[in-house]
């Protein structure tokens, strides 16, 4: 067994000591300009970049000024550039290799918001060399290359991960079948030719959920989802037959829940699971008996597994895990060295690599990232040792001129201990700060780890310590960490948050008169009930696209058009938030609308007109509420946006309002 021990990363190199005019530190702690708005909140300037199979070649999206994103290969031989595809009134969105000499996309676009799409993301496929190009799934809206000779997929078809070694011009692709209530019902498998546009069915055994392929690129498992029971099957490649391996709560888990990871090279399959104990291991999965090995094979000091594999050449490489931060365990010999070499000349970042599936070049992809870099791709050469630029995320933003976060962990009023991010304004003497505390949404995922974020770096830059508690109910830390959270919104959950600001206080950290809570979702959620229960610590609040009743979430009038499936709201909900009949009187006691009265502090509300997840509904219907009684209330509606805005404007415009309002309510002593 391989046990991990979490080492957070506190270092933190500067990679940029230079500050460009129109950019600087925040006001607070020197007299340099704010860093623009812009820096933080337009669509990333570089978005990634894949290797192909054979890594003589590297395909990535680029953006171009006034044009929609095309999809360009780069020859490594020669480094030699050219756009191989672009779509008509249509960006290039996701992309991945066929093989060495054929590569796959589907479309976005990113001028509308989400209220404003009306068709799926089509799939496209081209040679590398910009030849043989051809529509494989409608979009409906025909605004993409000729029409196909060879009947088009449905638009409700998205391409699954591909597994194994990419040397055929096939892929697989999943059909969506929703019921009458637009849940998903099943996901049909078939095997699609990327140059005839011809496909061939894949049996589906039951209702399945998702697929999994094997390092040979075939489908070997599936997940299936009977009311609130999950199965894994598998197909067993000596017979051909599905069996089932594993059946558990698909809502609530349990001991003998597992998660699927992969298939290594010798078909070996790798699951996550608890075995009964707090906390998920990664574990070999003994296809022939259905048990996991008695055994974990990594095991995390203080966290659940996380991660994938690392496959390449026919061989298991490496795990990619998060701990506080994503890192790779390597078993190659050769890569555990390579790494160390890529360390040392990239210090003081996480520097995640990437290999090719058949690598026939020394090339190797990197993207590193800190609390202070967004995000960079470097092409490594082991030959030569040496690292070639290839794009940054957000290439306005001065790693000198952000924030450092740092894990931190507290003790809740029931002696429950606590994990949370904090991050601090540049040069910030760690007292006496104005404080955000920021709330995650879900609320059962994990909310942060080590790595930059554009909210709490804005916030960080406009003078603000930002502080993100990882409540109990948050996944990552554990089953009791996680059940801790059943049952507790707007109390033991809502308990937590408050202790996060009042730790921040006892530390010198914060002035205890300068707080605000804030959030998205759940988040938003937990700032109303946070702004009733304790109103002398929050002295003000910030709410977008948060739920404002429990209740409406199953039984408002909207409800057939939320994309909360009728499996959770039958079977999830009532164990993780409660009961709508039998806890009626919880829901009541901790709804935000039927105690909005109680709102006094300022207050800022944010809401998508096209959410189907926390639809308008309830910003609308709160804030009719909420004016009744305080006049110190703000609210923005984005018609075009879903939960959570995709446009660069309206991000621009709401966090402009943020900062106004927090300067107003919070930023001066």
């Amino acid at each position: 067994m391989l046990k991990i021990h979490a080492a957070l990363r506190t270092v933190v190199t500067v990679l940029c000591c230079i500050i460009t005019s129109g950019a600087g530190q925040a006001a607070t702690t020197a007299p340099h300009p704010l860093v623009p708005i812009g820096y933080f909140f337009d669509n990333p300037t570089f978005s990634g970049a894949v290797l192909s199979p054979n890594a003589k070649f590297l395909a990535t999206r680029i953006g171009r000024a006034g044009q929609r994103d095309a999809l360009a290969v780069i020859d490594l031989t020669n480094h030699a550039a050219k756009v191989v595809a672009s779509l008509a009134g249509a960006d290039v969105g996701e992309f991945s290799w066929v093989n060495d000499n054929r590569l796959v996309f589907d479309a976005t676009d990113k001028r509308i918001g989400e209220g404003d799409r009306r068709y799926g993301g089509g799939l496209f496929a081209v040679d590398r060399d910009g030849s043989n190009s051809r529509q494989l799934v409608l979009r409906e809206d025909n605004a993409v290359f000729e029409h196909s000779l060879v009947k088009m997929l449905p638009a409700n078809t998205y391409l699954v991960e591909q597994q194994g070694p990419r040397n055929t011009p096939f892929v697989y692709v999943g059909t969506t079948h929703l019921t009458g209530a637009d849940d998903l019902a099943a996901i049909n498998l078939q095997r699609l030719d990327t140059l005839s546009g011809r496909v061939t069915a894949v049996g589906r055994p039951g209702q399945v959920q998702e697929w999994l392929l094997d390092q040979q690129g075939e489908p070997r498992l599936v997940t299936t989802l009977d009311r609130n029971l999950a199965a894994l099957l598998y197909r067993d490649p000596t017979t051909d037959k599905w069996r089932k391996l594993a059946e558990f709560d698909a809502y609530i888990g349990g001991k003998d829940a597992i998660e699927p990871v992969g298939f290594g090279p010798d078909g070996t399959l790798y699951v996550s699971s608890s075995d009964g104990h707090d906390k998920t291991a990664l574990y070999r999965f003994d296809l022939a008996s259905g048990k996991r090995d008695p055994a974990p094979m990594i095991e995390l000091e203080g966290y659940d597994f996380t991660g994938s594999m690392v496959i390449a050449n026919g061989k298991l490489l490496g795990v990619r895990i998060l701990t506080d931060a994503r890192s790779t365990i390597w078993f190659d010999d050769a890569m555990k060295a390579t790494q160390q070499r890529i360390d040392a000349l990239l210090p003081g970042t996480v520097n995640l690599v990437s290999v090719a599936q058949r690598a026939e070049t020394p090339w190797l992809l990197v993207l590193s990232y800190s609390d202070t870099v967004a995000g960079s791709w470097n092409l490594f050469n082991t030959e030569t040792g040496k690292l070639n630029k290839v794009g940054d995320s957000h290439a306005g933003i001065v790693p000198a001129q952000m924030g450092q976060q740092e894990a931190v962990r507290y003790k809740a009023r029931d002696g429950l201990e606590i994990p949370a991010w904090l991050t601090l304004p540049h040069g910030s003497n760690r007292k006496n700060l104005p404080l955000v505390v920021l709330v995650h949404g879900g609320p059962y995922v994990r909310g942060a780890e080590w790595g930059w974020k554009a909210d709490v770096q804005f916030l960080a830059s406009r003078g603000y310590a930002v502080l993100e508690p990882e409540f109990r109910g948050s996944t990552g830390y554990g089953n009791k960490h996680y059940r801790a959270g059943w049952k507790q919104w707007g109390l033991a959950m809502q308990n937590d948050i408050a202790d996060a600001a009042k730790w921040a206080i006892a530390e010198g950290i914060v002035d205890p008169q300068r707080i605000c809570i804030a959030g998205a979702s759940y988040g938003g959620y937990a700032t109303l009930m946070g702004l009733i229960n304790d109103p002398t610590l929050f002295k003000c609040g910030i709410d977008w696209v948060g739920v404002t009743d429990i209740g409406l979430l199953a039984n408002g009038h909207w409800s057939m058009h939320s994309d909360l499936s009728d499996g959770y709201k039958q079977y999830g909900m009532p164990e993780l938030v409660g009961d709508v009949v039998k806890d009626a009187a919880q829901f009541k006691a901790t709804s935000p609308l039927q105690q909005a009265a109680r709102i006094t502090q300022p207050l800022l509300l944010a809401y998508g007109g096209a959410d189907v997840r926390v639809p308008v509904y309830h910003g609308r219907k709160f804030y009719d509420a909420v004016r009744l009684t305080n006049p110190n209330v703000e609210m923005v509606v984005y018609e075009e946006e879903g939960h959570g805005w995709t446009l660069p404007k309206n991000r621009i415009d709401f966090w402009s309002r943020v900062e106004k309002f927090l300067d107003k309510a919070i930023g001066k002593p």
